[in-house]
């Protein structure tokens, strides 16, 4: 008995880990942002960190951000999660997708 809970902690670890970041989640509410525009994300989260054309017009901007992170044995140091924020936009300079990984 003793090992089958065991099995089921780390199971739920497991699947806690991987169900994505809520906060992030919000943050990043297509329903908020619809109709934002390349101005408004430039007042509100700053210069991003890199820009690059679309093929059918428009641009795409990299965000890159701290989203927490962890601690490690065994000197326990702080490993930053480096998120990457992707937001495309249409011809018009609206927001039109996006995206983000490792968050």
């Amino acid at each position: 008995m003793n090992r089958q809970y065991i099995f089921a902690i780390l199971l739920g670890l497991v699947f806690t880990g991987c169900g994505g970041n809520p906060y992030l989640d919000a943050s990043l509410d297509p329903a908020k942002f619809e109709g934002k525009d390349q101005a408004w994300f430039e007042e509100n989260w700053g210069k991003p960190n890199g820009k690059s054309a679309r093929f059918f017009g428009g641009e795409t901007w990299m965000y890159s951000r701290i989203a927490g992170g962890g601690t490690h044995f065994p000197f326990f140091n702080f490993t930053p999660n480096q998120c990457q924020i992707t937001l495309d936009f249409d011809k018009e300079g609206k927001l039109d997708d996006h995206d983000y990984t490792d968050c």
